[in-house]
């Protein structure tokens, strides 16, 4: 099949690989992006691993909490500028605090909650809208309920750009927020590696196989060097066995333990994951105005 130039900038952007190796692996693909990107990592191009690292969109995360209940929301604007500003800024606030204080099932529910007399979450959000000139959307958000026992820990990095609220049970909040601070700076995906689906693990091990660097070993060495390609790719992405981020000679799992605490669950908001992000051109947007 024909693979476009825009299939190929896409493949490129997920990457960081060359052109001509980003064309060939599409080719190679059939013009499947996730084939392609696995038929880079089993050649040796481990950029191609991080294909969900990239951000596209624009807006903040926050933590909101009261008594044993928090919420992690995620509100979108359509540039950084009106997210960095002072009614953006009020506005995700006022969502995260409604969130944590009515719990709604899921976001349309959510916008339909009164937040004041005959008006509604959403009408809140259309008036900063017509404010800011530019559309605001509630996209998603999370709300963890814990127990007398358990403590709440939040982080926010680079002004609310990324966001992670963690439950610990037995330690103190301060280690809670050192585990979110954590979380947000490093990204796991699972508290454990008993957490990891066993799909994930099955195509983490079918990728390994087929790396060529494996090519021509008898099949039980094979088996051997994949096993623990595949220990390492559960450490990488399991909490607990992460280096924790304020003390590399320690794992998070011993810096808890060390708190007489647990880790129960975490969540992580990082602004604008898997969405596509609106390219303009500031000289063409100037000349349309004064037009």
């Amino acid at each position: 099949m024909a693979i476009t130039a825009a299939q190929v900038k896409e493949l490129r952007d997920k990457t960081s690989v060359g052109m001509m190796d980003a064309k060939k692996a599409l080719v190679e693909a059939d013009g499947d992006l996730d084939k392609a990107i696995d038929l880079l990592r089993e050649k040796g191009m481990a950029k191609a691993a991080k294909k969900g690292d990239r951000v596209a969109a624009e807006g903040m995360t926050a933590v909101a909490v009261k008594d044993n209940r928090a919420a992690i929301i995620e509100l979108n604007s359509e540039t950084d500028f009106v997210a960095g500003n002072a009614e953006f800024n009020e506005l995700l606030r006022a969502v995260a605090n409604t969130i944590v204080e009515f719990a709604p099932a899921d976001v349309e529910a959510a916008l339909a909650l009164e937040v004041e007399a005959g008006q509604t979450l959403n009408d809140k959000i259309v008036g900063t809208t017509q404010i800011t000139g530019e559309k605001i959307t509630l996209r998603r958000f999370t709300v963890v309920e814990k127990a007398d026992s358990e403590n709440f820990g939040s982080y926010s990095h680079l002004a609310g750009s990324i966001s992670a609220l963690v439950v610990v049970d037995g330690a103190s909040e301060a280690a809670a927020k050192d585990i979110a601070m954590h979380v947000a700076a490093i990204a796991p995906q699972y508290v454990s590696d008993d957490q990891v689906p066993a799909e994930v693990v099955a195509k983490e091990k079918e990728v390994q196989l087929a790396s060529e660097d494996l090519a021509g070993k008898p099949d039980n060495i094979k088996e051997k060097m994949v096993d623990g390609r595949i220990k390492k790719f559960l450490a990488e992405i399991s909490l607990l066995d992460q280096p924790f981020v304020k003390n590399g000679d320690q794992t998070v799992a011993q810096f808890i333990a060390s708190q007489n605490g647990s880790v129960k669950s975490f969540v992580r908001y990082q602004v604008g994951d898997g969405l596509e992000k609106k390219v303009t051109d500031l000289a063409e947007e100037v000349a349309k105005q004064l037009g």
